[in-house]
């Protein structure tokens, strides 16, 4: 059995060959695809600190060449694996919430750290940071410098091994990929694809549209984290060797 990766390059295949190193054969098929976007940005000055809630962000400030004036400001990420991305580009003080959006919010709302925050975001941002901070007098400035393009279509291959069987089971990280891929397999995969097939899930709020389409094995991971979804994964292959 094989399991479709479906989040951007280049963390898809680093989730790949996460799912190697477990015996487990992942196959990629990025859902959304990265566009670092132009217009002006805030100046670093009178910023407190930055915010992130994806390393796509870090890469579109790499590609604009723009992230040497804000590696003085300490940066708070909604997860690990950005708060890694954030360091290996040069940032020093920089601080994970460990888990979502909400947790991120929890951890602004009670920073020491004065003064607003810069919110380098997506066209479609994975929430509003500034509207979530406001009751807490935290003021955010969004700077939306990347977009996440989703594909026009599922790749005929891949739609033939979700229709058989040969993929076995699909690992989400976000809601707009989960909707994207409901969207791109509308009327292509039919009931009995929905019940076999495993939908492996960052969290609740990522499953709600695969959910809503009436896939059946949803599963979600215990925290929202890479550890957390590559034991999903190996569970369910344990499920399915049992079976």
């Amino acid at each position: 059995m094989r399991m479709l990766v479906t989040r951007p390059d280049p963390d898809a295949s680093d989730t790949a060959a996460r799912l190697g190193a477990l015996g487990i054969a992942g196959v990629t098929c990025p859902l959304l695809v990265h566009e670092t976007l132009g217009g002006s940005i805030p100046d670093p000055e009178g910023f407190a600190a930055i915010a992130l809630t994806s390393a796509n962000a870090l890469r579109a400030l790499a590609e604009r060449g723009q992230l040497a004036r804000y590696c003085g400001l300490p940066v708070f990420t909604v997860g690990d694996r950005t708060a890694e991305a954030a360091r290996r580009h040069g940032f020093a003080r920089v601080e994970s919430a460990h888990g979502g959006f909400a947790d991120l919010v929890d951890k602004l709302a009670h920073t020491t750290v004065g003064g607003p925050i810069l919110y380098f975001a997506a066209s479609e941002p994975a929430g509003d940071l500034a509207k979530s901070l406001a009751p807490h007098g935290r003021m955010v400035i969004t700077a939306q410098i990347y977009a996440m393009n989703p594909l026009a279509a599922m790749p005929d291959g891949i739609l033939a091994d979700l229709g058989s069987g040969e993929i076995g089971a699909v690992l989400f990280y976000s809601r707009r990929t989960a909707a994207t891929f409901v969207r791109l397999t509308q009327g292509q995969l039919g009931k009995q694809a929905r019940v076999r097939l495993g939908m492996l899930c960052l969290s609740e709020t990522v499953a709600e549209p695969l959910i809503d389409a009436h896939f059946v094995r949803v599963g979600l991971a215990d925290h929202p984290s890479e550890e957390a979804m590559m034991s999903l994964a190996l569970s369910f292959c344990r499920d399915q060797n049992a079976s």
